[in-house]
């Protein structure tokens, strides 16, 4: 059983999560946006120390912390002026895009709490994991391995980088 003492910092980390998830995706100043989804990404490596997963605790604040968020700050400094407010979005169909994100979550939640209970019972515990079982199991091309999604990320990455290129050409 949790102590009290872990279960309220779980519980912070995740109205911190939720919190400035929401702040991000609703302020209008973009470089605050930014530092929104920092912490974010912050309070999501704090979950994953707290879980006693180090390596990805470390990723996350290396890779998404440090890199990509550092990313966007030069994207954003390079492509517009920071101090400016981004324009209100108007829209007549508020209540329809509404219905949709219901539908959606509620088609999300159906679909995680119908497979959750069967996949959760068939995936196998890890002996003793070593960086090398975790690589084989991350990146080998086998039954349940992630070659594949890997790499088709990797090209989507790829796209979106040029795309970048070809609409900052344009301007």
């Amino acid at each position: 059983m949790e102590s009290l003492g872990s279960q309220i910092v779980y519980w912070i980390l995740a109205v911190a999560i939720v919190v400035f998830s929401v702040l991000t995706v609703t302020t209008r100043k973009i470089l605050r946006a930014a530092t929104y989804l920092l912490f974010v990404l912050f309070a999501t490596a704090a979950i994953y120390f707290k879980l006693d997963y180090e390596f990805l605790g470390t990723v996350q604040i290396a890779v998404y912390a440090g890199g990509i968020v550092v990313l966007f700050v030069f994207a954003i400094l390079l492509t517009t002026r920071p101090g400016d407010n981004s324009q209100l979005l108007e829209s007549r169909k508020k209540v329809l895009g509404g219905i949709g994100a219901l539908c959606a979550a509620g088609l999300t939640a159906w679909a995680l709490f119908s497979r959750c209970a069967d996949v959760c019972r068939s995936l196998p515990a890890m002996e003793n994991p070593t960086m090398h079982k975790i690589g084989v199991a991350m990146l080998g091309s086998g039954y349940e391995q992630y070659l594949l999604p890997f790499e088709a990320i990797s090209v989507l990455l790829l796209a979106c980088i040029i795309g970048g290129v070809v609409v900052a050409r344009k301007r």
